[in-house]
């Protein structure tokens, strides 16, 4: 073991002296009793610890670390990571060279030192200027499925998936929204371990492999946010699925109403799935437990507690295009096509998705040009064809949205005040049609705006929160 860690040791000598690296290294193994090792491109620093005895930390004890300066390594990380608790592994990526990859996984024994260090070491200053990113490790052990002919059953793909792939756990399957008897063309397969997963998205992905006849998709299925167990103490609203596209709030709420009468403050329902809004906690658990698995217009439900977000800085991300991977919005874009909705029993969520286990860096909004040669072959689009990541304004979002509810456009009615220095300005009021409740068809920001596009922006991104 000594020399398999002197050669770890020794791994990048070439950015260091070689003996300046080795002896940091050896002496902070020595200091700690961890062993480390380099393989397939990373050097593992633990995994277990000295003394550990049973299984690996579970799911949610890991973090993801960025913006590492390429000349830093372990003698100085692990110093600063073990400030939050004890790590259970930290795995550093390598260059050939030997440098660092400028982002690590550290793995804690239990998931509140992994938040912890979410906490106190995201944007810490790890060297002068340099300043470290660290987020939740989405350690994604879920693939969605495309194009699955809608006729079968959970227990055929079940069966299909594990012929074709190993280390398939579970496989979830929807029910169609108009036809309850057919699926919605995807599914989600879970596997044992990410390594699985990826094992089985590395054999599906070229695009040729058929099940049934059928080419399909596969892609990483978008993570399930993440929220500390204290928020989720404070949630009272509850997320309902698999509701008919005919059922309405009202009955809905008059469901609810049944387990323990004037408990529902309000519904909101969207497609196929609602949110439910209780007066109490208590009472959002207990209808939980009781309407889960009942049947409302002849649809079986299934009920949840909703995962909160901070709309408004999930939209300021959005803006600024610093969308983490593990962002969520309750604001869902249904699709008119089912078999695209690759978020997990939620609506689809606003944010860019990030395909993959991890990202080391948050996606952007592309808006570069790229040069248009003579003889590019052009295809006639719909811009309803596109994902919401092609679009970058709020305007575009809400106009997106609205057809993928089947509402008609919304429309916008300018309004102007002038000030007492003479200076004009704007707001607009947006109407949207496809809204039953016209009382709750007609949305308007509170602030002004000196230009035209600023106001639509403002108020298209008003209407996207409060719909």
């Amino acid at each position: 073991m000594h020399e398999e860690n002197k050669a770890a040791a020794n791994g990048c000598g070439k950015i260091r002296s070689g003996t300046q690296n080795e002896a940091a290294l050896l002496a902070l193994m020595e200091k700690t009793g961890y062993s480390m090792v380099q393989e397939n491109g990373q050097r593992k620093f633990g995994g277990p610890p000295p003394g550990w005895e049973g299984p690996p930390p579970p799911r949610g004890c890991e973090v993801f670390v960025g913006k590492i300066p390429r000349d830093m390594y372990e003698d100085e990380l692990v110093p600063v990571f073990e400030r939050a608790g004890k790590i259970y592994e930290f795995r550093l990526m390598m260059e050939f060279s030997g440098e660092n990859r400028g982002y690590a996984f550290v793995m804690y024994t239990t998931k509140e030192e992994a938040q912890l260090a979410i906490k106190i070491l995201n944007n810490y200053e790890i060297r002068p200027g340099k300043f470290i990113g660290v987020c939740v490790s989405l350690d994604n052990c879920r693939l969605f499925i495309g194009a699955i002919p809608k006729e079968k059953k959970k227990e055929e793909i079940l069966n299909e998936m594990k012929k074709v792939t190993e280390g398939v756990v579970d496989v979830i399957v929807y029910p169609n929204a108009t036809d309850k008897t057919k699926n919605r063309g995807f599914a989600f397969v879970e596997y044992e371990s990410h390594r699985a997963a990826a094992m089985a998205r590395r054999r599906l992905i070229p695009g040729t492999f058929q099940l049934w006849g059928h080419t399909i998709q596969v892609d990483w299925a978008d993570p399930e946010k993440e929220v500390d167990e204290e928020t989720m103490q404070k949630v009272k609203v509850l997320y309902v699925r698999n509701l008919m596209i005919s059922t309405t709030e009202e009955t809905i709420k008059a469901e609810f109403n049944k387990f323990k009468p004037g408990i529902v403050e309000r519904v909101k329902k969207l497609r196929d799935y609602a949110f439910v809004h209780f007066f109490h906690r208590d009472d959002a658990v207990a209808a939980m437990s009781v309407m889960n698995g009942k049947c409302i217009d002849g649809a079986s439900i299934e009920v949840t507690l909703a995962k909160p977000v901070n709309k408004e800085s999930t939209w300021k991300q959005h803006f600024n295009g610093q969308i983490s991977p593990s962002s969520e919005n309750l604001l869902g874009f249904p699709n008119k096509e089912d078999g695209h909705q690759k978020s997990l029993g939620k609506p689809v969520s606003l944010p860019v998705h990030l395909n993959g286990q991890h990202s080391p860096v948050p996606t952007e909004v592309e808006r570069c040009t790229y040069p248009f040669f003579p003889g590019i072959k052009l295809t006639p689009i719909s811009v309803y064809s596109l994902k919401s990541s092609h679009f970058s304004s709020a305007a575009m979002h809400l106009d997106y949205f609205c057809n993928k509810n089947n509402w008609a456009p919304p429309e916008y009615y300018l309004y102007s005040t002038t000030t007492q220095d003479g200076k004009i300005l704007l707001v607009y009021k947006v109407l949207i049609p496809g809204i039953a409740d016209a009382s709750q068809s007609i949305f308007m920001p509170d602030k002004l705006c000196t230009t035209v596009e600023g106001a639509k922006e403002l108020a298209a991104q008003f209407t996207l929160l409060h719909l």
